[in-house]
């Protein structure tokens, strides 16, 4: 078990900047996630951590140990691939067992028969056939130990990747948006058993994924990452709750969150297409963009002062919850309001009335910063 310091990491492809002057201190056993979108440079760091890629300036510690000029089987890391990476022609002990295999045996024991007759090469294999069986039934796959990759569905393939890491009891995985190629189902059940893994062997996780469900359910600490960039690092919740700038509030959450520019009136009150916000603001902005999570909003009374008004454009039942695509007056954009079932009696065309929880808007600047010590807001009266 190790943590990671990456320090001032850049990476460029010729002309283009994949990476720029990214630090990050990963705890030793946390299982860290790195978030983004696709073709932020959340894949490259990975590569670059094991050895794979090699930046162009910075600096890598394993452990405490400088990594920097080692070359990938020298870091004791273990990497699970999108693809699973497994080799066709053998079975999944072989797999396993590779590994082990290249680490322990020289290549004159490796050499098929004539290996088995030298000095030590049965006893070490005896040994590695051991561990295989361990760890293959810790993950449930030792009824499989037989069969090819090609007789495995994609849930067993990708359990027969994550065992082939761990037999080298590395001090840290990482892993490559290891449950992209598996259907809605089985990436719950493997999410799940992920968790498990990481609680059961307390070792040092990064993980990478374009997913944030993933991220959420997963990670002890999200690293978000945007264009080359590390935004902002922080337990899954603080991400959600208190993201640092507008990109970040827009990535997290599903739905997404609803940005509205608003004017402010006299430094103190917010108006939006004519309809003035229920709020105090304590601000010098005359224009700003406020965030609002689709739960911050629930129905109100027609006369509520507090209310504002909005026309439903269109209506997705989820079973357990409904969403709303609401049409508010001056605003371009559909606002999306999530809402128990029971508000299912709501049809297309509908007008309705709704309060916002205030405190859990976010203010934004229009540059994209979030307003923390230079705004606040409050309800111009106390909501009931």
């Amino acid at each position: 078990m190790a943590g990671l310091e990456l320090r001032n990491i850049s990476k460029n492809f010729e002309s283009t900047n994949v990476i720029r002057n990214l630090s990050l201190d990963i705890i030793s056993g946390e299982f860290l996630t790195l978030l983004g979108p696709s073709g932020c440079g959340k894949s490259t760091l990975m590569r670059i951590i094991a050895g794979l890629e090699l930046q162009d300036e910075g600096s890598i510690a394993i452990g405490g140990r400088a990594v920097d000029g080692l070359r990938p089987k020298q870091r004791d890391v273990a990497m699970v691939f999108q693809s699973y990476a497994l080799y066709p022609h053998m079975s999944v002990a072989k797999n396993l067992a590779m590994p082990l295999l290249m680490r322990r045996l020289n290549a004159w024991q490796r050499i098929p028969v004539f290996g088995e007759f030298l000095p030590g090469s049965a006893s070490r294999k005896s040994e590695i056939a051991e561990e295989v069986a361990r760890v293959a039934k810790s993950i449930g796959i030792n009824h499989l130990l037989d069969r090819k990759p090609s007789q495995l569905s994609g849930g067993q393939r990708q359990r027969v990747a994550v065992g082939r890491a761990m037999v080298r009891r590395p001090a840290v995985f990482l892993m490559d948006e290891p449950l992209s190629n598996l259907d809605a189902k089985l990436r719950v059940q493997m999410r799940a058993e992920i968790k498990e893994l990481h609680q059961r062997l307390g070792t040092t996780f990064v993980y990478v994924t374009h997913d944030q469900v993933e991220a959420m359910t997963l990670s002890d600490r999200v690293a978000v990452m945007l264009d080359g960039e590390l935004i902002q690092v922080a337990p899954p919740q603080e991400i959600y709750a208190n993201p640092h700038t507008r990109r970040v509030a827009e990535f997290v959450g599903s739905p997404k969150i609803n940005m509205i520019k608003a004017n402010v009136r006299d430094g103190r009150l917010a108006e939006i297409g004519g309809q003035v916000l229920p709020l105090e603001l304590v601000t010098d902005q005359s224009t700003l963009t406020i965030g609002i999570r689709p739960e911050a909003l629930y129905l109100a009374n027609s006369g509520d002062p507090n209310s504002i008004s909005a026309a439903v454009r269109l209506v997705e039942h989820l079973g357990s919850e409904l969403f709303l695509h609401l049409d508010l007056t001056g605003v371009p954009d559909p606002v999306i309001a999530r809402l128990p079932a029971a508000s299912s009696h709501i049809a297309p065309g509908s007008k309705l009335h709704l309060r916002i929880r205030t405190e859990q808007m976010l203010l934004f600047s229009m540059d994209g910063r979030r307003l923390t010590q230079q705004a606040s807001v409050t309800p111009l009266r106390e909501y009931a």
